[in-house]
């Protein structure tokens, strides 16, 4: 397949692999770059900015993709935020030939209901949306990626069609199901840090800590913490980052 479009700025060893979550695009961990004094890899996901799609979605996929991405098997730190958190975990099974040191994953969303699912379900199957301009898209895709007001739309996360413009996003992405987090905490054969924002209402603070007690509560912070707050993001990265 295609390669993913991948960032790499920075410099220091070893690299950090920086993961986004559902909607969003790599330029979402623009804010890091000042933060790490690492070489940073921020890869578009499957389906997601100037990536390629996928025939189906499943984190065993995205994971092989983000894998085949690289030019080199690390050793790498992992970031992820919430989808990318959920790649990030699967990554370091080390079931796809990547040396992966450590992954701090913020923002997973850890708890499905049966409505959860319906809800996504229903968004995968649904069309794309067209919009008459780029200015509505990318009002679109803030929306969907839960960065209004907190970053600027990033070019690659709409694209211009016959009957208009829609976002990049390619809507099945949104079926890829409950990760099983148990099983992923389990496998992993590297250090693994939890954490969430404090007023994060995907993942709650105290869904996490049912699952990993002492997982970390950034306070004052919503879904979308890396790009809220880099510096408190980064700051849970660099010491565990070699």
């Amino acid at each position: 397949m295609e390669k993913l479009k991948l960032r790499v700025t920075g410099q220091g060893e070893p690299p950090v692999l920086l993961l986004h979550g559902l909607g969003a695009t790599g330029a979402v961990w623009d804010g890091l770059t000042s933060q790490l004094d690492r070489r940073l890899l921020a890869p578009d996901l499957p389906g997601h900015g100037g990536s390629p799609r996928l025939p189906e979605y499943t984190f065993e996929a995205l994971a092989a993709a983000v894998a085949d991405a690289l030019a080199e098997p690390g050793p790498v730190a992992v970031l992820g935020h919430s989808l990318g958190g959920v790649v990030a975990l699967e990554l370091a099974s080390g079931r796809y030939g990547l040396d992966v040191r450590s992954v701090l994953a913020v923002g997973i969303k850890v708890e499905w209901s049966d409505d959860d699912l319906a809800r996504a379900a229903a968004m995968a199957a649904r069309p794309p949306r067209l919009f008459d301009t780029r200015e509505e898209a990318e009002t679109a895709y803030l929306r969907v990626a839960g960065l209004t007001g907190l970053a600027p739309a990033d070019p690659d996360g709409v694209t211009e069609t016959a009957g208009g413009w829609r976002l990049a996003l390619d809507p099945p992405v949104f079926g890829v199901g409950r990760p099983d987090m148990p099983g992923l905490l389990a496998a992993a054969r590297c250090p693994v840090v939890l954490a969430t924002g404090e007023n994060d209402p995907m993942c709650r603070p105290e869904q996490l800590r049912s699952l990993v007690p002492e997982a970390v509560v950034l306070a004052g912070l919503g879904h979308n913490a890396h790009v809220e707050d880099p510096a408190a993001v980064a700051a849970l990265l660099t010491p565990r980052a070699d």
